[in-house]
Order: C-alpha cells, then sequence, then structure tokens
C-alpha cells in the first residue's frame, strides 16, 4: 500500500511539475537514414541493418501529435491517417529501446518521445484503465476496431505495457525526465482494472468491454494463444490483481491449450495442431523470457523452439506446392496478403510468406532465421525491402509482393533479433519486481526469478 501511494504521489508530482513548466524549443529529432542493398555484409553487420531500418517505422514514421506506433504504412480498410495501435505501440517502446541501447538513437531524444507517449496516453480514451485497439494519434480518442468492440481491449493494452514496463526499467537515470518518465508509466501502469475484465469475477479474463456494448463482445481468453502475457500482467498487478485460480481455471482449461502430439517428428506440447501461427511465440514473449521458463503445463522455450521448428517443416514440405517454399523460405503467421489480411498457419496456408515470421523467430532458431534473411534481403531484396525493411508478406505463386508495412510484424523483427543478440528487452522486462511476484504467484520456474 506504501508503495502504490508514493507511485501515486510521484505520478501527480510529475504532472503538476510539468504542467509549470513550458518545454523550450529544441532541435529536432535525428532521423535515421534508410539503406537499400549492401553487397557482402557479414552475419552481424546485416542483423544491424535490418534493426536500424526497421526501427525507422517506429522513430521516423511515429504519429507527429502522440508519437504512438501507427497501425499500418498505408491508408487500407477506410483507417485513415491518424489511427495508432496501442499494442503495436507497446512493440515499438521496445524496438526503440534497441535503437537507444545501439547508439541509433539519442538517449535524451528518446525520453523525449516517450514522455510524448505517456503524456498522451495518460488523456487518451480508456476503459477501467484499459485502452482501445485503436485511438486518433490526434486526439486521444477510440476509433472502433468493429461494430461493437468500442471499449477496452485488455489484450492490446496488455502488450502496450509489456513495452511500457520494459521501458520503466531501461530509463533508469536519476534525472527530472527519466524520473518523471518512470512516475508516469507506473501511474499508468496501477490503473488498469484488471479484476473488472474478469466479467464480474468469472475464471477468465475477458478481452473486451466497452461503456456503449458491456460485455456483448463476449470473448473470454483461453490459451494456448498470443494472450499468456495478458495472465501474467493481470496476476502480477500490485493494485487490482486477479487470483492464481483464473490461469488454471480459465487459460489452462480450453480444449486447444494441450497438445502432446507430433509433427514432423517434432513434439508439439501446447496450442493447435501444428502450432497455428508463428505470432504465438512472439508476441507475449518480446520481453517474458521463455528461457528455463516452466509452469505445471509446459516449458516455454520447448513450446517455442518446436512450434518454429513445425512451421519450417511444413514450409520444406510444401504439401501444397506453392512456388518459393523452402529452407531459405519460410514462415506463415498473420499478415496482409493478395486477398486482405488473413492469420497463416500450416492449416491455412494460402501461399503467404510473412518475413516477421522467421525473423522474429531468431532467438528460437538463429541458424535457420539467418537462411531466410540472406535470402529475403539478397534474393528478394529488389522486390521486397524499404524505407521501414521488410514489406510486411509476398505470395510468389500469385507473383504479389506486398508494399506495407504494419507495426506488429514490424516491432517483433527488432525485438526478437536482439533478444537473440543480447538478451535485452529479456532481461529488462524480467527484472520488473511485479512480474517477479506475478511469476512466483502462478508456480512459475524461471533463472530470472530471485530469491
Amino acid at each position: 500500500m506504501k508503495k502504490l501511494i508514493l507511485t501515486s504521489l510521484l505520478y501527480i508530482a510529475a504532472s503538476y511539475s510539468f504542467a509549470q513548466n513550458k518545454v523550450a524549443s529544441k532541435p529536432a529529432e535525428t532521423a535515421i537514414k534508410p539503406v537499400g542493398i549492401i553487397k557482402n555484409l557479414t552475419d552481424s553487420a546485416l542483423l544491424d541493418v535490418v534493426q536500424r531500418q526497421t526501427i525507422r517505422y517506429f522513430w521516423d514514421f511515429g504519429h507527429p501529435v502522440s508519437g504512438l506506433a501507427r497501425e499500418r504504412s498505408n491508408v487500407a480498410y477506410e483507417y485513415g491517417d491518424e489511427v495508432v495501435t496501442t499494442g503495436g505501440t507497446g512493440f515499438g517502446i521496445m524496438a526503440l529501446i534497441v535503437g537507444v541501447d545501439r547508439k541509433w538513437i539519442p538517449r535524451e531524444q528518446a525520453v523525449d518521445r516517450m514522455l510524448k507517449m505517456v503524456k498522451f496516453l495518460s488523456k487518451a480514451d480508456a476503459y477501467h484503465g484499459v485502452f482501445p485497439h485503436w485511438l486518433n494519434g490526434a486526439t486521444g480518442k477510440t476509433i472502433p476496431f468493429g461494430r461493437k468492440d468500442d471499449g477496452g481491449d485488455l489484450v492490446e493494452t496488455s502488450f502496450l505495457f509489456q513495452g511500457l514496463l520494459t521501458a520503466r526499467q531501461y530509463y533508469n537515470a536519476n534525472t527530472p525526465k527519466e524520473n518523471e518518465l518512470r512516475g508516469r508509466i507506473s501511474g499508468l501502469w496501477s490503473e488498469i482494472e484488471w479484476d473488472w475484465y474478469t466479467h464480474e469475477g468469472r475464471d477468465n479474463l475477458y478481452w473486451h468491454w466497452s461503456p456503449n456494448n458491456g460485455w456483448a463482445m463476449n470473448f473470454p481468453l483461453r490459451g494456448f494463444n498470443e494472450c499468456l502475457i495478458t495472465y501474467i500482467l493481470a496476476e502480477s498487478a500490485e493494485r487490482y490483481p486477479v487470483s492464481a485460480s483464473i490461469y488454471n481455471r480459465g487459460w489452462a482449461q480450453s480444449d486447444f491449450f494441450k497438445n502432446g502430439k507430433t509433427f514432423y517428428g517434432i513434439k508439439l506440447p501446447l496450442g493447435f495442431d501444428f502450432g497455428g501461427p508463428l505470432f504465438f511465440s512472439h508476441y507475449s514473449f518480446l520481453g517474458l523470457s521463455p528461457k528455463g521458463l516452466k509452469d505445471e503445463y509446459a516449458d516455454y522455450w520447448e513450446q517455442n523452439l518446436n512450434h518454429t521448428l513445425i512451421n519450417r517443416a511444413y514450409c520444406l514440405d510444401n504439401p501444397k506446392k506453392f512456388k518459393g517454399y523452402g529452407e531459405n523460405c519460410w514462415g506463415l503467421t498473420a499478415s496482409d496478403n493478395h486477398e486482405g489480411y488473413n492469420a497463416h498457419s500450416p492449416t491455412n496456408d494460402l501461399g503467404v510468406i510473412s518475413p516477421t515470421a522467421a525473423l522474429s523467430a531468431f532467438a528460437y532458431t538463429p541458424q535457420y532465421s539467418m537462411q531466410a534473411l540472406r535470402h529475403f534481403y539478397y534474393d528478394l531484396g529488389d522486390k521486397i525491402w524499404g524505407d521501414y525493411g521488410f514489406t510486411d508478406a509476398f505470395n510468389e505463386s500469385k507473383n504479389w509482393y506486398g508494399k506495407s508495412y504494419l507495426a506488429i510484424d514490424q516491432g517483433p523483427i527488432v525485438v526478437m533479433i536482439e533478444n537473440h543478440r543480447t538478451g535485452l528487452l529479456w532481461n529488462l522486462f524480467m527484472s520488473c519486481p511485479e512480474i517477479q511476484a506475478g511469476l512466483k504467484k502462478l508456480n512459475f520456474q524461471s533463472p530470472y526469478l530471485k530469491n
């Protein structure tokens, strides 16, 4: 309780200090210049080029008013120019940390950008502390994701706070700006009413709630999929936590939670047959380290590694004989495609390869991911390499090469390559005292847990 009161006071003090001091004019942010295809790069140099160029999506292309990540680079589905994504912003915040740590972005400018984001979020629409999937990046008003999806989105908010908590741990200097940033992030974190999203005390977290439509979306979060991070954060909350029982009675009790079958000679502990789209092994694990992470249901390193290997093995098998598939060209996940957008997987294969799938798997399969990266960059680069890294997807059978970039696909590329290289984001997120407490509450094992 004392900690909560102190956090709130720091948050209020930071807000008051900002209100009393007008910000002086400052130099423009340092831009990251894009590069084309550079021949004969070493593996390390190629990773630098890919991370650096992909970070541009969040740094140079971030919304000018809010600083948040735009949903996508093109205006599609009548979104308009102002749509920013809360979950994609969380991924982008983690990507920008990589940019600062590798000296591609000046730290003070990154702190200013972060302060712009959290100040905007403090005034933006939220529902019992939970943000909507989309916001208007200029006004902070909700942009509905669907007819009844016009309120809080617990999963997207979880992705956002995975990034914000990581940033709170990274920006640890005893300076006025970084002190204010940490206080503001802690303030926003403490306001999330996780217990409200149990739909009046049921045994599940629920994805959506809207003041206009209540619980009409009726989407309980059950595993196994990309939503593990939502339960971890809900259990880690100090002000509005949920009981450990809903993890076991809700999340772990669906018909598609446990698997245990073998595909291409590889055992899959959890989830849908063949594992589903590869983002299941990315989104929750940008900060939540699967290294040595175990509970009574699974070893999550084994889960994510085997999910990746099965996805790749399917592409090598290529039962539908799509053009281009092979040891250097694999990876099925949700992305744009020649028809619109879809969650591609071995059981929903449309011939679409999404670079984010193999590249965000670098932490699990570095050798195979490097093979794919070199093919994407050197063999297909003239078709899929652009100002913000690799475009979203391609289908060689249809001679279709996407031109768009999506925040939720660009962010994991940067983050998971860095986790492969240095473990930076894993080390930061897992150092959060709240996360340590939450994992212990659920009886997780992890080498990151302190006694």
